[in-house]
Parts: C-alpha cells; sequence; structure tokens
C-alpha cells in the first residue's frame, strides 16, 4: 500500500501573532466553523447523504456505538450499545461486523466507538479510542460528526479520496474547538484516535485516514492460508519525524518507563500523551506540536483473492500481532462476523488479564471487514 501524510501540516506552537490564534495562544473560533457546528447538529448523516445523493438509487444505512446512558454502571466487557439509522441493511450478510467492549475500569466508562456507513457507491469503516477525562464525549463527537464532513465532500466519491480525509479531519478538529468554545466539549486535557478506511465498491479502492494507534490490518488469503499485515503506523512521540516536530514546537517527550509522552517545556506532567498526533487535546495542539494530520494509506484491492480489512483499538493490538488476529477471527465463516469479532474481543481480554495481573484491560474495540463480500 502507498502512505503519505497530508494535512493539518503546521503544528499548532504557541506564540505571538500566528494566523489563526489569539496572543495567548488558544485558537481562534472562526465564525464559519460555528456556523458548520449548527448546520451539522441539526441534520443526521442520512440527510447528509440524502442531500448530497452519496448513496445514489441505493441503500444507506448508518450504525455505530453511542455512550450508555449511565456509563460507569457498565460491566466490565459488556458490549457498548449501538444506534441504526436509515434503511434496514443486515451486515452479517455482507461480512461486516463490530463489536466495543468496555475494558476493567470501574471509574471510567467505555472510550472507544465506531460507525459503519453502509452505501453501493462507497462505504466508511472507523474506529476512534478516546482517552482523558472526557474521552468518551470527544470519541462520540467526532462519530456524529466526521462521517458528515465526509460525505458533503464531492471528493468522497472520486477517484482520489485522500483529500476529502485529509480535510475531514482538519474540520474535525476545528468543529471540536468550536465546540469547546460553547462549552458543548472539554477538549484541552482529552481527545481521541480514528481510524477510518473508505472502500470505493466500483473502482475496487481501499483509502485509509488515522492519526495515532487504532490499527488497521489487511488480511489476503493465499492458497488455504490468511496472510496478515499491518497498513497504519502507530503515531508515537518517540518516532523520528514526530519527535523533530514536538521539539521544534517547544516541547519535549519523555519516558515513564512503559510509554514514551509528550511533555509541555516546563513540565513533567502535562499533557502526558502516549500518541503524537490525534483529534481534541486542544493544550497539545496548542502547546506541544500535537497535530491532526491523518496518514493516508492508498490500497488497490486484489478482485482475485479474498481480503479482510480489521481496524480495532489497542485494547486489541497491545498483546496481539496482526497475523494473531487475523488467525482469530478466520475461524468463523465470513456470515458470522459477529462470533468472529467476539472470540477476537475475548482473547484480547484474555491477554491483558495474563499480561496485567488482573489489574487493568482497556477497552477493546474490534472491526470485521470482508472486502470481498462487501465491494458490491
Amino acid at each position: 500500500p502507498e502512505t503519505s501524510a497530508m494535512g493539518c501540516g503546521t503544528s499548532c506552537t504557541k506564540g505571538k501573532g500566528k494566523k489563526g490564534k489569539t496572543q495567548a495562544g488558544k485558537y481562534k473560533v472562526r465564525p464559519q466553523d460555528g456556523e458548520l457546528l449548527t448546520q451539522l447538529t441539526a441534520v443526521s448523516i442520512v440527510d447528509v447523504v440524502n442531500t448530497t445523493g452519496a448513496a445514489g438509487n441505493g441503500p444507506k444505512m448508518f450504525s455505530g456505538a453511542k455512550n450508555d446512558p449511565s456509563p460507569l454502571e457498565m460491566t466490565s466487557f459488556t458490549n457498548k450499545c449501538v444506534e441504526v439509522l436509515g434503511d434496514a441493511v443486515d451486515l452479517l450478510p455482507a461480512g461486516i461486523a463490530f463489536t466495543c467492549r468496555k475494558g476493567l475500569k470501574p471509574d471510567t466508562p467505555n472510550q472507544d466507538t465506531w460507525f459503519v456507513l453502509k452505501m453501493d457507491t462507497f462505504s466508511l469503516y472507523a474506529v476512534l479510542d478516546g482517552h482523558g477525562p472526557n474521552g468518551h464525549e470527544i470519541s462520540q463527537f467526532v462519530k456524529e460528526h466526521l462521517p458528515k464532513l465526509i460525505v458533503q465532500d464531492p471528493r468522497s466519491k472520486s477517484p482520489e479520496a485522500g483529500p476529502c480525509l485529509v480535510d475531514a479531519f482538519k474540520k474535525m478538529q476545528k468543529l471540536v474547538i468550536a465546540a469547546e468554545s460553547r462549552r458543548r466539549l472539554q477538549a484541552r486535557k482529552s481527545g481521541t484516535t480514528a481510524t477510518v478506511a473508505l472502500l470505493d465498491h466500483s473502482r475496487g479502492k481501499l483509502t485509509i485516514a488515522h492519526v495515532a494507534d487504532s490499527a488497521a490490518v489487511l488480511g489476503t488469503k493465499e492458497g488455504d492460508k490468511w496472510i496478515g499485515k499491518a497498513v497504519t503506523r502507530d503515531h508515537k512521540p518517540n518516532l523520528k519525524g514526530e519527535r523533530e516536530r514536538i521539539e521544534k514546537a517547544g516541547a519535549k517527550v519523555g519516558f515513564d518507563g512503559t510509554n514514551h509522552r509528550v511533555y509541555a517545556k516546563d513540565s513533567t506532567s502535562y499533557p502526558g500523551l502516549n500518541m503524537s498526533r490525534c483529534l481534541g487535546d486542544t493544550l497539545g495542539h496548542e502547546e506541544c506540536g500535537i497535530i491532526c494530520e491523518p496518514e493516508i494509506t492508498r490500497i488497490n484491492l486484489d478482485s482475485s483473492t479474498e481480503q479482510i480489512l480489521l481496524i480495532c483499538s489497542d485494547g486489541v493490538w497491545e498483546f496481539m500481532s496482526a497475523q494473531e488476529a487475523l488467525d482469530i477471527v478466520t475461524r468463523r465463516p465470513y456470515d458470522m462476523g459477529d462470533q468472529a469479532v467476539g472470540l477476537l474481543a475475548k482473547e484480547s481480554w484474555d491477554r491483558w488479564i495474563r499480561e496485567e495481573g488482573a489489574a487493568v484491560v482497556d477497552d477493546i474495540t474490534a472491526g470485521l471487514i470482508y472486502i470481498g463480500k462487501d465491494r458490491r
């Protein structure tokens, strides 16, 4: 696959007279960003699909996890609530299944989420993993608005969808800032990962945009065997280019004994992010060189064989390789994907218990897409 970094470009450093910021270093909220937030809040993703004609004459269905009514009361390993909008489309016969399980964190809600927009023209699949005190609100906010930003851009249906996804991530960060200014969100020290895959059904092309570490894996069947390969890289602060950008912004990268983390110049505590790119985390964007720029991965699919896309939060990848995950989900046939992702979630849980001595388990989200079955 071809990978490139595109998008937000400049890191958000604190400074005087910088375009788009006040002298105190905080982002200005542009009127057009507030207006866009108002417009998008008033409509559903199905409304946007209908208005743009993105689905053509075919069905359109949006599904995704949503925050539970009493999130702190949910028991560990419970599946998160799911909402469905639009036409009645059964995802299992199309080889699509997601699960979103609460980790072993009694004082913290499940901060992961996911979404699928299923259409005959193109489809979207995404996983988001929130972090910080309000991470579950940030991931939910992005789940609600990011697909609208993608669909309303005509380039989402073009042969090259990368620029559309890049601009959608840029606009999404601006919407977070606008929502924060209206006190709808608290995003100073909370944010989310985002991995979004756009599958162009007619052209057989897969375009993935991601920030942070909810990794995507492509599985290809070779003979009787499935071969798995990661098609995204985790955005960690100690990576050469990432560290250089962070330090150029006046921040630093430190090691806490387990993870490399991003710290403001004169701090050993904040923002403390173990990723170098994300959505939200406005403090880290302003002061520490954190960016919302997604990397774009382009894959021309092989129509002569079966292929699988896995998108999972790091609750899966912390103790599991791409090949191990693929071996687990392929124990079940494509139309039993709900069982397949359930097996993957359970194995991920068991490995956390073994490795961490039953002290903690991260939230676990797994998305499975049989591309050959859904390429129509």
